[in-house]
């Protein structure tokens, strides 16, 4: 997912989508545990959307603070 498509989204639709980008990296984890991934390199994928997620959630609420 790209930052502005993040930048543009609402709070609540940002938490909502880290839930489910946090089940999807665990499902994922799980999985290439079990068996080895066809591309392993969704796993980065995921766990950057989630870093991004909260990046912007955590510049939201700092701006909150100001």
């Amino acid at each position: 997912m790209k930052q502005n498509v993040i930048h543009e989204m609402s709070t609540g639709e940002l938490h909502e989508r880290l839930e489910e980008e946090r089940k999807q990296l665990r499902k994922l984890k799980m999985n290439h545990a079990v068996s080895p991934l066809e591309n392993p390199m969704k796993i980065k994928d995921y766990r950057r959307t989630v870093a991004r997620i909260l990046t912007e959630l955590r510049k939201r609420e700092l701006e909150e603070t100001k």
